[in-house]
């Protein structure tokens, strides 16, 4: 599947602009909570995590790690309970509650100081706070800065116009020696108008290759009968390990 589809030849970087003004609202990803559409949460983690994780800590310990459109993703807690302090924003309270609920976690609520309706639930041993509100409404002078990423539906739930201005928010919430696991997927965008979305390679170096090192750690085949139904033939996780470098970050 893997070669057949890059072997093609046929989706190229100027197919995405098929997707380029597609916009998905809040109310809509809100929706998808309410009406359980959530097939993108795995209940299990993600492979790729648990397979390259390794590299992500780099023999760090007690390590900000930031989860991007975080849903209710079940690594958060595996990494807190490993040592790390996890941190994470969803514009969906529920998800956010699911979390808690589903991992019989205690938390309290707080507002975020200067930002409207927005709110923090963080778990009572205080090394999960996630960020109930849009992740544009985050800054480094309030969520501060990371030493690791795991970004595994958030950059291709973005709507495309809007790439640029998430990767520099990213970008300024990270430290000098962060790593960053990024999982894209490859299709055919004229087939599926997204979420989520279609993001090559050169789009990924065009956004984040100013401030760090990119490298393709794996393609993997994700085909299943979901995306049969949207009309494809190939669906392909690709994840990347970003590396900032201290002389690439202002």
């Amino acid at each position: 599947m893997e070669g057949a589809a890059e072997g093609s030849g046929v989706v190229g970087s100027a197919d995405a602009v098929a997707q380029k003004e597609r916009v998905v609202t809040e109310e809509e990803w809100l929706q998808k909570w309410k009406t359980g559409r959530t097939g993108f949460h795995k209940e299990q983690g993600h492979p790729l995590l648990q397979k390259y994780l390794d590299i992500l800590l780099n023999g760090r310990s007690g390590l900000r790690i930031f989860f991007p459109l975080c849903g209710k993703a079940v690594e958060m807690k595996w990494l807190a309970d490993m040592g790390h302090r996890v941190v994470g924003v969803e514009i969906s309270e529920q998800a956010l509650k699911e979390f808690f609920a589903e991992h019989g976690l205690p938390y309290r609520e707080e507002p975020v100081p200067g930002t409207s309706g927005a709110k923090m639930l963080q778990s009572m041993s205080g090394n999960i706070s996630l960020y109930c509100c849009s992740i544009y409404d985050l800054s480094s002078a309030i969520v501060g800065k990371f030493d690791a990423v795991w970004d595994r539906g958030a950059l291709v739930a973005v709507n495309p116009c809007d790439r640029e201005r998430y990767a520099s928010l990213m970008i300024s919430l990270m430290e000098k020696s962060a790593s960053y696991l990024l999982v894209t997927v490859l299709y055919d965008p004229n087939k599926h108008k997204g979420p989520p979305f279609y993001v090559p390679e050169s789009e990924i170096k065009s956004l984040f290759g100013n401030h760090c090192e990119i490298k393709c750690l794996q393609k993997a085949n994700d085909f299943s009968d979901r995306h049969r139904e949207w009309g494809l033939d190939y669906f392909l996780e690709v994840l990347y390990i970003l590396k900032f470098v201290c002389d690439k970050i202002n």
